[in-house]
């Protein structure tokens, strides 16, 4: 049988990636930021900022690709699914029926290709010019004008609930939402939307919120369960060896003028380790890497030292965490896919090639 044909083994777990279908040009970041402008005219423009900093991070096998393409489209799921990738969460913009960043998955969805599984996730928040030094800039607010958006915004997500690659839990849609202490009545809208998935001939909705904390019950809101966002803002500096460990960086690299925060990422693995067991469904959230520096600057942060290797140890821990559950149940999402402005990828680059997703196909098959 050919290599890249043999039948796989189980899988121990379900992995979704977040995907940021921002890589091709739009009228809105031409406005913004200039002709063309994608994540890729930050990512190519990156400089070090200290010593032994990895910057400028240059992608391999896909290279600096336009999600325009079909072709693109189609290498990237084939990739995934190859490596144990169950689905991409794709992010979704809606901001008072106004749409951003909607193409390349409105185009999936009206092709039906790539066949790869797919789900959502709201990413409910306003966009301002923080991370370019402008943080009293407002580029799009998100609002909420009311229940007749509310249905508005269902009835464009239906045609995706009900496509075929959907992911489900338990038969349901599987739909995230970054920041649902943001929406006002919220327990309205998950009532709503529930009410409207029924009416639609679906089984529900399974509605798992972002959070950044762990131990936070989701059942108070409406949800079936959550997720940690991705943890950053856990790494806090009341802790003293973090303290300790930052300061320490930052008087290594002292001759830096204007530094980003710069944490070990095998120093803070902990922020990545599951071990509570609550009597709600938390699903872990690891992040291989993190280098926002190409986008933000200064105003960035760094885990320093990222490799596969390190990255192995939450996903072992990870898998673990949700092995006791149904498979349905076993979700670890993994942020992110290609997130590449903020060194947050799995996708191939010049440094480790494919090692991030050898690592995760090493882990995930029985």
């Amino acid at each position: 049988m050919p290599h890249g044909k043999m039948k796989r083994k189980q899988k121990k777990a379900r992995l979704i990636a977040f995907y940021l279908p921002q890589f091709h040009p739009t009228v809105e970041n031409d406005a913004w930021w200039g002709k063309g402008f994608t994540e890729w005219t930050n990512v190519g423009r990156a400089k070090p900022m200290f010593r032994g900093h990895y910057q400028p991070h240059v992608p391999a096998d896909l290279g600096y690709y336009d999600l325009r393409v079909p072709d693109t489209r189609a290498a990237q799921a084939e990739m995934a699914r190859e490596h144990g990738i169950e689905a991409f969460c794709y992010y979704h913009y809606w901001f008072g029926g106004k749409r951003i960043l909607e193409r390349p998955f409105n185009e999936v969805l009206a092709s039906g290709e790539p066949d790869f599984p797919f789900c959502l996730c709201w990413a409910n928040h306003s966009w301002t010019g923080i991370w370019a030094g402008a943080p009293g800039r407002t580029l799009i607010e998100q609002v909420y004008p009311g229940l007749e958006d509310h249905r508005a915004h269902f009835f464009t997500l239906l045609k995706a609930f009900s496509d075929s690659r959907y992911a489900t839990v338990d038969g349901k849609p599987l739909f995230m939402i970054y920041d649902p202490t943001n929406i006002p009545d919220i327990l309205m809208l998950t009532d709503f939307w529930r009410e409207l998935a029924h009416e639609a001939g679906l089984k529900g909705l399974y509605l798992v919120a972002m959070s950044r904390e762990t131990g936070w019950d989701p059942r108070e809101i409406g949800f079936d369960a959550s997720t940690p966002k991705d943890r950053l803002p856990l790494l806090r500096l009341d802790d003293r060896s973090r303290f300790e460990t930052v300061n320490r960086l930052k008087r290594k690299y002292q001759h830096i003028t204007g530094r980003p925060t710069i944490h070990h990422y095998e120093k803070v693995l902990s922020a990545w380790m599951y071990k509570d067991t609550y009597d709600f469904q938390e699903y872990p959230c690891i992040l291989p890497n993190w280098d926002n520096t190409p986008r933000s600057g200064v105003n960035g942060m760094v885990l320093h030292g990222s490799t596969p290797d390190l990255f192995r140890i939450p996903l072992k821990n990870s898998i673990r965490h949700v092995q006791a559950r149904p498979m349905d149940h076993r979700l670890v999402f993994i942020k992110s896919w290609n997130e590449w402005a903020e060194g947050n990828y799995l996708e191939p680059d010049l440094k480790f090639g494919m090692g991030y997703l050898e690592t995760i196909r090493d882990e995930i098959f029985e």
